[in-house]
């Protein structure tokens, strides 16, 4: 048995199996002969940690990582990149490397530092930089940049506007991926080839606004949203040349989260400043960071931004400047959750670690908030003309995150046919198709026992 599972970044249901379908034959090729249909992630639904929940089959809180950033555990104020190192729970790869299989796990967040395992790894879009160790064992780094030149870990400042400059690197970075895979995939014939690729999420935080008509931005025809369609049409040439290599295979197609049109944005911490819980040593003129102008010692509470709020409390005796008595928490976590449930756009979610999680590890926040169920970004900037706005402020792009993504189940023991799956039923199904029994805490359904 061998067993691919190739991972596209935000990749949503109404893209892949609809509006560029045609342009995806070979993708469509491999639902009509298997299992396909939406994916639900996770809370929150974004690349760190929903790639390491896929794959470890442990949700956010137990793996106690709720975001591409983490807080320190002295609970200082900065934030911290999530490192592969971070994670305790083993990975699909690890518990088949204890039965003897080998494993290639390439470009799989959080992958940095790659870290040891039975087989090969390539770290991910995280990885710091040139000159980095971006390969596990090392000497590979050198053998793979020997054939395929430098390593693209992403694309540079896929936010920035330059769609020429963009598209360029986005289609040498995901052609470069894919030809390691092919190479990985037949030169050191692992039993199990994991592969993720960023592309499409950096095209959709690039150009969403020129790809979906939903968006209130949205202007038809362009040039922009033919080359977004030619790019997923490039991406699906390279899955066709993918399964010639790997034959007979076992294949899954899955990606972490979807997409949606970013419809307006929320400054939350502008809320928490109007309602009394953060407080700022001077007025902003403008959007500023919010670290530049807080007032830690009068603040009770303040957000971070992103496409969801992580809401934290600032509690005298846990944070280094705390305000806020201990004894007094868990009343400002209920006025809080109000608070945002009341000024948030219809469909605003507010929940505790504690209420969405099997186990709360790590620096985890008080709150969790979804604005507008996923279509309203959080800003953690200060100093908005407004708490609600549709106009979008600098460093918000027209694409957020969405519940669904896609999945797609071929060969091997699946059968045909529409499926509804979660996140979690892809790192289960994986061990189902070697035969290695999951074990107590982890999550999903195995799909291999199903036909």
């Amino acid at each position: 048995m061998r067993a691919l599972l190739l991972g596209l970044d935000c990749v949503p249901p109404a893209l892949a199996f609809d509006r560029f379908a045609e342009a995806m034959p070979n993708l469509s090729a491999l639902r009509a002969r298997g299992l396909s249909g939406p994916l639900r992630s996770v809370m929150p639904p974004i690349t760190v940690p929903a790639w390491a929940c896929m794959t470890s089959g442990r949700d956010p809180g137990e793996l106690g990582v709720y975001g591409f950033r983490s807080r320190p555990r002295d609970r200082g104020y900065d934030l911290r990149l999530v490192r592969s190192t971070d994670l305790r729970a083993k990975r699909v790869w690890d518990r088949l490397g204890e039965v003897g299989r080998s494993s290639a796990a390439l470009f799989v967040p959080p992958s940095s530092p790659p870290t040891p395992l039975r087989g090969v790894m390539a770290s991910c879009f995280l990885t710091p930089g040139e000159g980095a160790a971006w390969t596990f064992p090392r000497a590979k780094g050198a053998e793979w940049e020997a054939r395929f030149g430098a390593y693209h870990a992403d694309v540079r400042a896929f936010r920035a506007g330059d769609l020429e400059r963009i598209f360029g690197e986005l289609h040498a970075m995901t052609a470069q991926h894919f030809a390691l895979a092919r190479h990985v995939w037949s030169e050191d014939r692992p039993d199990f080839m994991a592969m993720v690729e960023m592309g499409p999420d950096r095209l959709h935080h690039a150009a969403w606004d020129h790809l979906d008509p939903a968006s209130p931005r949205y202007v038809p025809g362009t040039e922009w949203e033919a080359r977004g369609r030619g790019y997923y049409a490039a991406l699906d040439a390279e899955l066709g040349r993918l399964l010639d290599a790997v034959g007979d295979a076992a294949v899954i197609v899955a990606s972490d989260h979807g997409a949606r049109a970013c419809e307006g944005a929320f400054a939350v911490n502008d809320l928490l400043r109007r309602e009394g819980w953060l407080a700022l040593r001077e007025t902003p003129s403008a959007p500023r960071p919010l670290r530049e102008v807080v007032d830690w010692p009068r603040t009770r509470a303040w957000a971070e931004g992103g496409y969801y709020a992580r809401v934290f409390l600032n509690v005298a005796g846990r944070e280094p400047e705390g305000a806020l008595p201990a004894a007094q928490t868990d009343r400002a976590t209920a006025e809080l959750r109000q608070l945002l449930l009341a000024e948030g756009p219809p469909g605003t979610l507010v929940a505790s670690p504690t209420e969405l999680y099997g186990e709360v590890r790590g620096e985890a926040p008080d709150l969790l908030a979804i604005f507008g169920d996923l279509a309203w970004r959080s800003v953690g900037t200060v100093g908005h003309h407004a708490i609600a706005s549709r106009d979008l402020p600098a460093g918000v792009d027209g694409a957020n995150h969405d519940w669904d993504g896609v999945v797609v189940m071929s060969g091997g023991p699946f059968g045909r046919g529409a499926i509804e799956a979660s996140l979690f039923d892809v790192g289960r199904t994986l061990l189902g198709l070697f035969g290695v029994e999951a074990g107590p805490g982890w999550r999903g359904k195995d799909w291999s026992e199903t036909t």
